[in-house]
């Protein structure tokens, strides 16, 4: 769909990635390939995983009661097996949430590989008894613990369930969030984003990412991502006349000045899924992951462009189907990965599938039970041109 296209048709864990301390690997063995899983280390949940370019893998989770825990880091060099001794993330205790699973933090890599993460603040992050607050820090400099976090939200109240952080080489940080706009109603909610442009050490006023009402789904997840151009994408679920709830694309290759916006897939519906969005670097543009009717697909995207391809979804059932990530390697080949059968305060089970390069499904595919309440999986492309999976 080209660019601002959408709007006349309507009339933006995990990938991400990881792998845990744990010896408890079980492996499944494909045609020469594998898909291994790993449990999230520690004992903890919402794993999100990112890798530099130097292969070094950076993580972090969530530990604690669903309403009110804690965030964690640690990160494995190349060739080493397991993963460094973890750092708290949140300065400020249990200022973090894991209820609903759509509310957990989200990590990015940004100029010098630093890491930078922003999450939805509980009930005991600061300020107090104030509007739900927009938590956002970074790395140190020395790379031995995070600095004090802070809230990023200056005006746009109403944060809810999808908030997201995304980072580029020139020092660029986005922390976007969907909030209340000019009015109540999730009509009237809009994505805003709160840009630094000095590798986090300030952050300018949020601002709307984008000029048209397309609405928000007040607790379904988003993610922000930027590719290794610099191009910057934001995937969420809109919300007109209470049924409207297609996915959005967002893209801004001016470093976040302006953003233009494709329609992703289209649902009809009256209620909030509580839905997760998911954006990875593919091979050719970015990838997404998203659910629509109980079901979970992946499309590329081309920022040049602003095409989005045909939505691809696995086969069999798709009903109880939710929280896809994706990831790619380089034969070329797809994963798509998700969780099965979760719900509200509910664990389920894990599921995925490998493409070809033609985006036909292969004979690699499996599931296994065991993923815990409000948890996900994440996903991410191993040398040997294999896939880990954490859960």
């Amino acid at each position: 769909m080209k660019r601002d296209q959408y709007w006349g048709l309507i009339a933006l864990t995990v990938v991400i990635s990881g792998l845990g301390y744990s010896t408890n690997v079980d492996q499944v063995w494909a045609d020469e390939r594998k898909v291994t899983l790993i449990r999230t280390p520690d004992g903890g949940i919402q794993p999100q995983v990112v890798e530099d370019p130097s292969g070094t893998l950076h993580l972090i989770y969530f530990k604690g009661t669903p309403d009110a825990g804690d965030l964690f880091y640690v990160r494995r060099g190349p060739g080493e097996d397991g993963f460094s001794k973890p750092i708290q993330v949140n300065s400020q205790p249990e200022s973090a949430l894991a209820i609903g699973t759509v509310r957990g933090a989200h990590i990015a890599l940004g100029k010098g590989g630093r890491v930078h993460v922003a999450w939805m603040g509980s009930g005991k992050g600061q300020p107090a008894h104030s509007p739900t607050p927009m938590l956002y820090t970074r790395l140190s400099d020395d790379r031995t613990t995070f600095e004090p976090q802070r809230n990023v939200m200056q005006f746009a109240v109403g944060l809810d369930g999808g908030s997201s952080v995304a980072a580029y080489g020139s020092g660029n940080v986005y922390v976007a969030w969907h909030a209340k706009g000019d009015s109540e109603g999730e009509a009237n909610r809009r994505v805003w984003i709160a840009l630094s442009r000095d590798e986090g050490k300030t952050f300018s006023r949020e601002v709307p990412a984008y000029r048209l009402p397309t609405g928000a789904c007040g607790c379904c997840g988003m993610r922000a991502f930027a590719d290794h151009q610099g191009t910057v994408y934001v995937l969420y679920r809109a919300a007109t006349e209470s049924v409207n709830r297609n996915m959005i694309l967002l893209i801004s290759e001016n470093a976040g000045r302006s953003f233009y916006g494709a329609l992703v897939h289209k649902w009809k519906i009256n209620a909030c899924p509580m839905s997760t969005a998911f954006i990875a670097e593919g091979n050719r543009g970015a990838l997404l992951a998203w659910e629509t009717e109980g079901q979970v697909y992946y499309a590329g995207a081309e920022p040049s462009t602003a095409l989005v391809s045909s939505p691809i979804a696995p086969p069999g059932d798709g009903k109880r189907r939710k929280h896809p990530v994706v990831a790619s390697n380089a034969r070329g080949e797809t994963i798509l990965v998700w969780t099965e059968n979760t719900g509200w305060k509910k664990g389920g089970s894990l599921a995925w599938q490998v493409f070809d390069k033609a985006n036909q499904p292969t004979e690699e595919k499996g599931q296994a039970d065991g993923v815990p309440v409000w948890s996900l999986a994440a996903v991410f492309s191993n040398s040997d041109q294999g896939f880990t999976i954490i859960y």
